[in-house]
């Protein structure tokens, strides 16, 4: 078995779970700080997330646990092995004094992917910014 990595995003937002969990899940919400996609909150259901960059995700929604865990696949094939990956995305919440604690775990980089797993910790920072301002606009 090969080893791989897990790239880990946490940030603290000052807004309740309920609110997060929301902007998760809600398909016209997760375009809005994500990407594009056709998501449902249904453990099996298989999806696409569509970059910015014109490449398709492959997804499966593995994990649901309302207002606290989602887990699913995110895939990205590419003709050249070397680009390709096979990940799981976590994401789990947890209630804070001040809002909630968000940690993203993405699992599944193997070790000649090092490009790709410092591209996950840059770009769910920029996710996560783009998750917060969409949260603060929705009140």
């Amino acid at each position: 078995m090969t080893d791989t990595r897990t790239a880990v995003v946490e940030r603290e937002f000052q807004h309740p779970p309920e609110k997060l969990w929301r902007a998760l899940t809600q398909p016209h919400l997760i375009e809005e700080w994500l990407m594009k996609n056709d998501f449902a909150p249904k453990v099996g259901h298989r999806f696409q997330l569509k970059g910015e960059w014109g490449g398709t995700l492959d997804c499966e929604v593995l994990t649901i646990e309302p207002g606290r865990v989602l887990a699913y696949r995110w895939d990205f094939d590419h003709e050249d092995p070397a680009y390709g990956l096979k990940s799981i995305v976590t994401l789990t919440l947890t209630p804070t004094a001040a809002g909630t604690h968000l940690r993203m775990e993405q699992a599944g980089f193997r070790p000649d992917q090092k490009q790709a797993y410092g591209g996950a910790h840059a770009g769910w920072k920029t996710f996560f910014d783009k998750l917060d301002g969409l949260l603060a606009k929705e009140g």
